[in-house]
């Protein structure tokens, strides 16, 4: 029994980070966001959630400035105040930001963000196990190599993510009218949309897979659709 206490400590430990990070999230999102509400927006948000047979397509900004889009494990959808900004400042279209919201909705409706979270704290679970086993018989390194091999699984994971919810973002554009060419022209302004974050990707952008093989994926697509 003995044996096996790590894994079991480390699966208690996994559940109990779950739980305290979707706390954690749902809290922060709670105290610092508010639904967004702009007229310039508004026909392209209609034409999104015509497209997907809804009312509306309900959208909160985050309180926060760097650049960013996101999906809440509970469904919800953000883009940052510094993402609105860049619209507000015409450094970004509304068709642009639609297709992040696009993309959000591709991550809830596959049901990727509620799984990265349950995929985070399995990994600080997978870590710690893997720590305590590898160090007994490799004294000193066994976090590092811990660390190392649970980096390259989340990698790949969320690659896979990425690309799935670019084709979602993808149709939906496309259904509502749209297009896939925001995606693509906003993958393209990356490193001006960056530079205020010291050279850190937005989160949509992070580059799981590269940039230059997200857009030729899009660009494949929207070939064959056409």
């Amino acid at each position: 029994m003995l044996k096996f206490a790590p894994i079991l400590l480390a699966i208690v430990y996994g559940l109990a980070m779950y739980r305290f990070s979707v706390w954690r999230t749902s809290r922060e999102l709670d105290a610092k966001s508010s639904e967004l509400a702009d007229p310039v927006l508004k026909p392209i948000m209609d034409a999104m959630a015509r497209a997907l047979d809804l009312p509306r397509v309900r959208v909160h900004i985050y309180e926060i400035d760097p650049v960013n889009g996101l999906a809440a494990p509970d469904g919800r959808i953000f883009i940052t105040r510094g993402f609105y900004q860049k619209f507000r400042q015409g450094e970004v279209s509304g068709e642009e930001i639609a297709s992040v919201i696009a993309h959000e909705l591709g991550h809830v409706a596959l049901g990727h963000s509620r799984r990265r979270m349950i995929d985070f704290s399995g990994q600080n679970a997978l870590r710690t196990a893997l720590a305590m086993v590898i160090g007994r018989f490799v004294p000193g390194v066994g976090p590092w190599i811990a660390n190392m091999l649970t980096s390259l699984l989340a990698a790949r994971l969320s690659r896979s993510d990425e690309y799935e919810a670019d084709a979602y973002a993808a149709a939906l554009l496309t259904k509502a009218g749209i297009g896939v060419a925001p995606q693509i022209s906003l993958f393209r302004k990356l490193d001006a949309l960056t530079k205020s974050q010291s050279g850190r990707a937005p989160a949509w952008l992070l580059s799981h897979p590269k940039t230059d093989e997200r857009i030729a994926a899009l660009e494949k697509l929207d070939a064959r659709w056409s």
